[in-house]
């Protein structure tokens, strides 16, 4: 390195184990090794290539020193007006072009800058709220997302878009969807599988679709919006109570669960209604964070010993189980289930099952669970049955009007027939 002269973002030849290679020099970090160079290849992927004392290093063109400029802020006329709310995550990431890394964006002009044809589209403004992975976001980054929005759409923004981690996006599309109420204008949760420094990157699809879904249709509520196949054809649009990541790394990871998606994008610029939704109003944002963070939510599977169901209960002011089938668990843990009730903590029932809905009149098992006085989740998904009784439990712990609540329909979150 030191020999040849090079520095990260040049253009160089490297020659290496009787092969030639030729790319970006990447810059080296804390986890390097000291015999290993990476290069970024023409193709937008990086490698790594072990080098020797009898490696050569050409470098073929020196890097220029280019100024990012945010674009988008600068429009004006008669564009509506946008606001992004950066949170995190791997869609909150750009790639430096003049050494090809990627760095996160610190100030979600960064993000948006990476899209120019949204300047097209709207008149942007943004901030970031916090950058965090979103396995950690807790009860209290909602509560400031969910203000921070309502302060947002009460300034007049058209639609507000939420980039956000994948992992958790469900979660917090929930709790959007709870503690924003009837809002008069879009809310969309947006995030990418694949970060920008890669070739099949989904960040520039799902941002720009966001934006055109904002300003295209009439809808007012929270949504999620992701890749809808593998290619670069559409993206969907899905209710942020109903939706659910369900493969690891595939770019249409979400899909709509017991429901079919709001609205379909086509990535070149057009819309397909596929379902009702609340139109867009007047009036101002009024966001009610109350929460019970000390909920749990529960997987049961065989063999699930009930002493540590019963210890961890004592800690709990409410719990959500995913049972088996129709909403089943082992006889012991009804007896565990039915003295967490008599202790006046709610415990709702939910599917592992995720499509269907919970039937407790079917079997024995279900019947006590009735007797025993736990709430029928419906078509809930757990994690939104899990932020539904948070938000419940906010504001009311008479276990009447608990159930009352988590029985009725607030936000899309339980469906009145089941769609095939």
């Amino acid at each position: 390195m030191s020999s040849s002269k090079a520095s990260e973002g040049d253009t160089v030849r490297l020659k290496a184990g009787g092969k030639e290679h030729t790319g970006v020099l990447m810059p080296h970090h804390e986890f390097s090794h000291p015999d290993v160079i990476v290069i970024k290849l023409k193709s937008g992927y990086n490698i790594g290539i072990k080098v020797d004392e009898r490696s050569e290093l050409i470098v073929t063109m020196r890097s220029q020193q280019r100024v990012s400029k945010p674009r988008g802020q600068e429009t004006g006329g008669n564009l509506p007006s946008l606001s992004f709310l950066g949170t995190g995550g791997t869609i909150a990431s750009y790639v430096d072009y003049r050494t090809g890394a990627v760095h996160p964006a610190l100030k979600a002009e960064e993000l948006v800058a990476t899209v120019p044809e949204l300047s097209e589209i709207c008149h942007m403004r943004s901030k970031v709220v916090f950058s965090i992975f979103s396995e950690n976001m807790n009860v209290q980054n909602w509560r400031s997302l969910a203000e921070a929005v309502a302060e947002e759409l009460n300034e007049g923004a058209e639609g507000v878009i939420i980039p956000h981690g994948t992992d958790t996006l469900g979660f917090t599309s929930a709790a959007m969807s709870f503690m924003l109420g009837d809002i008069p204008r879009p809310v969309v949760l947006v995030g990418a599988q694949r970060s920008s420094d890669r070739p099949s990157s989904d960040s520039y699809g799902n941002l720009l679709s966001a934006a055109r879904f904002c300003v295209q249709a009439d809808a007012a509520e929270v949504f999620v919006l992701m890749h809808g196949e593998t290619s670069d054809t559409c993206a969907n649009v899905h209710r942020g109570t109903k939706v659910r990541k369900l493969h690891t790394s595939r770019r249409d990871a979400f899909q709509s669960v017991n429901a079919i998606p709001v609205a379909r994008m086509d990535l070149q610029g057009g819309m397909e209604i596929l379902s009702p939704y609340r139109k867009k109003t007047t009036g101002k944002v009024q966001a009610d964070t109350r929460m019970e963070s000390n909920v749990g939510l529960l997987h049961f599977y065989p063999g699930m010993n009930p002493d540590i169901v019963r210890k961890m209960s004592q800690d709990l002011k409410g719990l959500v189980m995913a049972g088996t089938g129709l909403g089943h668990v082992s006889k012991e843990m009804v007896s565990v289930l039915k003295e967490m009730v008599a202790q006046g903590k709610p415990v709702v029932m939910t599917s592992q099952c995720l499509n269907g809905r919970v039937n407790l009149n079917v079997y024995d098992t279900g019947r006590d669970l009735l007797s025993a006085g736990v709430i029928p989740g419906e078509d809930m998904l757990p994690e939104t049955a899990l932020v539904k009784l948070m938000w419940v439990l906010g504001r009311t712990d008479r276990p009447d009007e608990v159930e009352r609540l988590m029985l009725q329909d607030m936000r899309g979150e339980i469906s009145e027939r089941r769609e095939l």
